[in-house]
C-alpha cells in the first residue's frame, strides 16, 4: 500500500489530530484536562421527568415566564418564552389563564334633582377621552336628563342621549355650548 493512499484516505483522522495540539498531552496525573475535567454540557432539551414537572406547573396554573424561570433555576434548561409555548403546545397541555375579577363598574349616584339644580345645565369632561374623539363627556340638562356629549377630529359636536328621540331645548343647547367651551378651556383644549 502506498503510502499517499493511506494519508488519502484518512486525511481527516491526520487533520483532527493536528488542530488540538493539547490531544496527545497528558497532565501530571497522566489525564487531558480539556477531556476529562470538563462538565458535560447541560441540554436544552427538557426530559421526560422535567416534562411532566412542567405539567404539574401547569395543572397549578403557573405561568409561562414562570415555567421558564423554574426550568432554568431546578434543572439548568435554558428556553425561550417561544420554546416554553412550543413545549406546552407539543405535551398537549392547556395554559390556564388566572380568572380575572370583574372590574366593578362604579354607577354614578343619581343627582337629586333640587329646585336650585332645576333649570341649570351642567358640563363634565371625561378624564379619559373615548376613541376617535378629541374630547368627550356628559351633560346633564335642566330637565334632568344626562346626556353623553363628544367633539370629533373635525370639530363637530354631537349629543348621544339614551333615547334617540329626546331633544334639549334650544335655551339648554345654549347655555350646554357656553359651559362646555368654559370646560374645555379649562382642561387646555
Amino acid at each position: 500500500m502506498n503510502t499517499m493512499e493511506s494519508e488519502e484516505e484518512h486525511p481527516i483522522q491526520e487533520n483532527l489530530e493536528d488542530s488540538n495540539p493539547e490531544a496527545g498531552q497528558s497532565d501530571a496525573a497522566g489525564e487531558n484536562p480539556e477531556v476529562v475535567d470538563k462538565p458535560a454540557a447541560a441540554s436544552n432539551e427538557p426530559t421526560e421527568e422535567q416534562k411532566r414537572d412542567v405539567a404539574r406547573w401547569i395543572n397549578e396554573g403557573v405561568g409561562l415566564s414562570d415555567i421558564q424561570k423554574r426550568l432554568s433555576e431546578e434543572f439548568g434548561v435554558t428556553l425561550t418564552y417561544m420554546d416554553v409555548r412550543f413545549l406546552i403546545d407539543d405535551l398537549d397541555l392547556t395554559i390556564q389563564d388566572e380568572e380575572e375579577p370583574e372590574p366593578e363598574v362604579e354607577v354614578p349616584e343619581a343627582v337629586p334633582l333640587d329646585a336650585d339644580l332645576l333649570g341649570s345645565v351642567s358640563v363634565t369632561v371625561d378624564k379619559v377621552t373615548r376613541p376617535g374623539v378629541m374630547a368627550s363627556g356628559t351633560a346633564t340638562f335642566s330637565d334632568g336628563v344626562n346626556c353623553p356629549w363628544y367633539l370629533d377630529q373635525v370639530g363637530r359636536l354631537g349629543l348621544t342621549p339614551k333615547d334617540e328621540a329626546y331633544k334639549p331645548s334650544d335655551d339648554d343647547l345654549a347655555e350646554f355650548q357656553k359651559q362646555l367651551q368654559t370646560e374645555l378651556q379649562k382642561s387646555g383644549m
